[in-house]
């Protein structure tokens, strides 16, 4: 991903991403690294993308590109450095392995505008971390260290930053190797385990998400961020 300067997810970066992903696919690719080529892996979404007053993310099929990630047939691994902050660490989340640079810091932080995860963070972190984490991560909006997420078992290995792209390449060369017919059905397993938790609470964003669309609280969070940065947003509740 280099949509500079942050490789901020909307529709663009999305697209691409998905097209790369079935690019390589198609080409015979065995397994897929996601990797920036900036400072951070993803700062977050676009701030324009939650002006919409409406019932959801505008132009985005959050559900089309999660799956896209997470049905492709060959192991993903995010190599995450700098910052991955929420859609951006949503991307991560949706990946097969996550390996972080020991520097990385990531985070559900959509809650400092007013809002909360909306692609998807919150049950992928309760089935990779359990529902307290989630809980937690969701509703604190904090960022958390490599070291922690990798305690938490939410990313799969730290390495020091100056070995991350070594060490991914050396990894997705391990997976490229090996059978990849049995790792695409190891992923199809898990989709299936995963039908019943995550995926459906995928299903069921869209109508959860609808009253943060109409409520003060977002068009109070968006405002104080654009005037203040993160953080300075005074809710009402409503």
């Amino acid at each position: 991903m280099t949509f500079a300067p942050y490789n901020l997810v909307a529709k663009p970066l999305l697209t691409a991403l998905l097209d790369a992903v079935e690019k390589a696919h198609k080409e015979g690719a065995r397994a897929i690294i996601l990797r920036s080529g900036l400072r951070h892996f993803s700062a977050g979404a676009e701030i324009e993308l939650f002006d919409n007053r409406g019932e959801r993310l505008p132009e985005i099929d959050v559900c089309a590109c999660l799956d896209a990630l997470e049905q492709v047939p060959v192991p993903i691994i995010a190599s995450m450095h700098g910052l991955a902050l929420g859609g951006g660490f949503e991307l991560a989340l949706a990946c097969d392995i996550i390996v972080a640079a020991d520097s990385a810091k990531a985070g559900m932080v959509e809650v400092t505008l007013g809002l909360h995860p909306l692609m998807g963070a919150i049950q992928r972190v309760a089935s990779r971390a359990g529902v307290a984490r989630a809980k937690e991560m969701a509703l604190f909006g904090r960022r958390y260290d490599a070291a922690t997420l990798e305690r938490w078992n939410i990313v799969n290995r730290v390495v020091p930053e100056a070995q991350l792209e070594e060490t991914t390449r050396i990894l997705a060369l391990e997976l490229a190797v090996g059978p990849t017919v049995a790792h695409g059905a190891t992923k199809r397993l898990i989709r299936e385990y995963m039908d019943e938790t995550v995926v459906k609470a995928d299903r069921a964003m869209s109508d959860a998400q609808r009253p943060i669309f109409q409520s003060n609280d977002l068009v109070v969070g968006l405002k104080a961020f654009r005037e203040s940065g993160p953080g300075h947003a005074i809710f009402s509740g409503r």
